[in-house]
């Protein structure tokens, strides 16, 4: 790998040389990785990834993650999501004056430990799963978010109809254990067949709104439902 830079610039850009047995496409997603601002972000200040990134971006606009705050992150790994919320929630009661929040990460894998956050290995498809959620925290949650992403085909349609249907149940387990006035965050990808998880949406929630935040790269078709008030 050979740094090069025009003249005058600070940041040197990375090139990768595509090596035997890796695939072009391989080649540029690692010589993205190492040129994106955001991945160099998360290592300087000890994020798990760059989708964190995304939460706090989102939830510096929309305020969901509250001292206090209730909240389940389905699909956690590797725990960037729930790294974020817990001090935003107050989860290790580190702000004097300020309600204490809980967050229960949920995943098919273990990850390792982050304080403040309670990790599950669930499926969250299982039947009963709501009942464990809530009985995990003692109640109904307050935000459900997620950040979940189905396996690639490498098939684009198939791929985003994979995601659609992601976001899909996850909606539907909010319903079964969101508080009234909750907050639903999930991603989605543009393409058309996320019409109907919005009509659902739309029937549960006072408000609906999708974005794209700064961190979600440009070149993607990432964006994020963020539906408040929910009515329960």
């Amino acid at each position: 790998m050979k740094p090069t830079s025009g003249r005058g610039q600070r940041d040197l850009k990375v090139k990768v040389k595509t090596a035997r047995g890796r695939k072009l496409s391989s080649t540029r997603w690692l010589e993205r990785q190492l040129n994106d601002p955001y991945v160099a972000r998360a290592r300087r200040e000890g994020f798990r990834g760059r989708a964190a990134y995304k939460i706090m971006e989102l939830d510096d606009r929309f305020r969901f993650l509250a001292p206090g705050a209730r909240v389940v992150d389905l699909g956690c790994a590797p725990g960037g999501w729930c790294q974020v919320a817990v001090p935003r929630i107050n989860a290790l009661g580190q702000k004097p004056g300020k309600a204490q929040g809980r967050i229960i990460g949920i995943d098919l894998q273990e990850i390792d430990p982050i304080p403040g956050a309670e990790i599950h290995v669930l499926d969250f498809l299982e039947d009963g799963a709501d009942e464990k959620i809530k009985a995990w925290l003692d109640g109904p949650a307050d935000v459900v978010m997620s950040d979940m992403a189905a396996a690639s085909s490498g098939h684009k349609q198939t791929d985003h109809l994979r995601i659609v249907a992601l976001g899909e149940a996850a909606a539907e387990l909010a319903f079964d254990v969101l508080a009234p006035g909750g907050t639903f965050v999930a991603k989605v990808l543009a393409g058309g067949a996320e019409g109907s998880l919005q009509t659902r949406l739309k029937q549960r929630f006072e408000k609906v709104i999708n974005v794209k935040p700064p961190a979600s790269r440009s070149d993607s078709s990432e964006k994020f439902v963020v539906a408040t008030g929910f009515r329960g």
